[in-house]
């Protein structure tokens, strides 16, 4: 039997590691809150220790919520900060790799089957080209996947931090509003779980209602099931906007080959999401609706898609771009 790698999936709440081999899968998945450990390293040496010594890998693939740039990587919603070398030294690994974790979703676009997706809107065929995914979560995320001489390369981006747009007078109200408070109001300041009980509340404010949920749990819940139509609204507007900022997306890439939404927001609203306006604010573009409508849209329902990546990462079958 293979020694196998590891892999981890870090965000701002939880740390999730794993082993993969090649041609077997992955097993051993564990999961850590972030605030029971000082660093990504104490939780990692936490549970290699637990490992067999015919078990520890020496490889390893790491999927954390920050941007990569050198050596030294700070996880700005965790406080975490650490340097890949020094970790790689530190756990004993020949070999470490560290990526964005959107661009590990990117990487595990091309290998999800048809099961871990579901269409959001008609079925298409997805054309030849690259693959975008945005997801909302602490904030937005986004990046491509982008074929290149027989394999993917992700290429990760900031497109959360693009300027959000209103498409009629109510958004306008809203972003309007939100211009007192922020120089810039940006996709994830709404598009994000922090964001939809932002736009709840300035909803409220700008309809003259009176907000009752505190968090945005309560949010979602009220507009699932029917107990607070302020939060159906603030919903229905946050599926609208998303779906215009799926379409620029899809525009500025060339994304032909379809688009993913991510996070762990969507998934428990997926109904919703399929009932809502998502799908025609992503190909109302004016004369580029017919370029649009052709993509498909799909919302990732694999538990793990993050862990995908990482082994196609490994398995040489993609890259991150420089």
């Amino acid at each position: 039997m293979s020694v196998p790698a590891l892999i981890g999936d870090i965000g701002g709440t939880n740390c999730r590691l794993a082993l993969y081999r090649p041609g077997e899968g992955i097993a051993g998945r564990w999961r850590a809150r972030r605030a029971d450990f000082p660093g990504l390293e104490a939780a990692i040496a936490h549970y290699l220790r637990a490992l067999p010594a015919a078990e520890r890998p020496r490889r390893a693939a790491l999927a954390v919520a920050a941007p990569i740039a050198g050596d030294e990587v700070l996880m700005t919603n965790t406080g975490w900060t650490f340097s890949v070398r020094g970790m790689r030294a530190a756990l004993d690994l020949d070999e470490l790799r560290v990526l964005n974790d959107f661009a590990a979703l990117a990487l595990a676009l091309p290998v999800l089957a048809p099961a871990d997706r579901l269409a959001i809107g008609p079925e298409r065929v997805p054309g030849p080209g690259p693959l975008a995914v945005l997801g909302p979560g602490t904030g937005l995320g986004t990046a491509l996947s982008v074929p290149a001489a027989g394999h993917w390369v992700a290429v990760p981006g900031e497109g959360g931090h693009v300027s959000l747009a209103a498409l009629n007078r109510r958004e306008a109200a809203v972003i309007e509003r939100l211009r007192l408070r922020f120089d810039h109001v940006s996709a994830e300041r709404l598009l994000s779980g922090p964001g939809l009980l932002l736009l709840y509340r300035t909803l409220a404010e700008v309809s003259r209602r009176g907000p009752r949920a505190e968090d945005p749990e309560q949010v979602s819940r009220g507009a699932l099931d029917g107990s607070d139509e302020l939060a159906a609204d603030a919903l229905d507007m946050f599926f609208k906007m998303l779906g215009s900022t799926a379409g620029n997306l899809a525009l500025s890439a060339g994304a032909r080959g379809g688009v993913y939404l991510a996070g762990g927001i969507l998934p428990p609203l997926r109904e919703a999401l399929q009932r809502s306006g998502f799908r025609e604010r992503f190909i109302a573009k004016g004369r580029f609706r017919e370029y649009l409508d052709p993509l498909p849209t799909w919302l990732i329902t694999h538990p793990h898609p993050a862990e995908l990546g990482l082994a196609a990462l490994l398995d040489g079958l993609g890259e991150v771009s420089p």
